[in-house]
């Protein structure tokens, strides 16, 4: 990172620093407090504390640089983001990131419970199909599907719950069944015929 004026004064290849060493040497940026809404269902606000400047990022050329960390966290790590469009505020670039965090987390989620990775295809128009089809189960479970409750947040407790409820209605098929007039001839006979078929 170079400053406006050291990026001005200095040869092209010569006196960049770090992010951090960045906002080190620049510690006249004042402090700003924003508040953000928050993701879940509560929509809670959460404040962060922002220092925004105008800098040249290397190989990338001039940038809005913004350095934030929460109000009520300040030991946690901080966060250096940088934005090539200059228009943009600094509550505007956050807002951009944590929207682009909740992208990373839909990848991370539907990677671990809904075999985005398990493409057991080579043609590509397979590998499209399986990922339509990931996104189409995606969208489902988070319709709340018959079964599953909507205070259930994460992807694997709602496959739990489906799982269950698809069991217990094939249970409870069966019993339905029995206690009909007749239901146990009834089911003997199609356990016959099913395996009558596979013999």
């Amino acid at each position: 990172m170079k400053s406006e004026h050291l990026y001005a004064i200095t040869p092209k290849s010569k006196q960049w620093s770090q992010v951090c060493q960045f906002f080190r040497n620049h510690r006249r940026l004042k402090w700003k407090t924003i508040r953000l809404m928050t993701n879940g269902t509560k929509r809670k606000r959460m404040e962060f504390r922002i220092r925004s400047t105008r800098a040249y990022l290397r190989h990338v050329g001039p940038v809005q640089l913004v350095c934030s960390e929460p109000s009520k966290r300040p030991e946690s790590r901080r966060r250096y983001l940088a934005c090539n469009d200059m228009r943009v505020t600094a509550r505007q670039i956050m807002l951009g990131y944590r929207l682009r965090w909740a992208v990373e987390l839909f990848h991370k989620s539907v990677k671990q419970h809904l075999g985005f990775e398990e493409v057991s295809t080579s043609g590509f128009d397979s590998v499209i199909s399986h990922v339509h089809w990931v996104y189409c189960v995606y969208l489902l479970l988070h319709m709340s599907p018959p079964g599953v409750s909507d205070q259930d947040k994460s992807l694997g407790d709602k496959q739990r719950q489906l799982r269950k409820y698809i069991e217990d209605k094939k249970k409870r098929r069966l019993l339905q069944k029995l206690t009909r007039f007749g239901g146990v001839q009834q089911l003997k006979d199609e356990i016959r015929l099913a395996l009558g078929e596979v013999a």
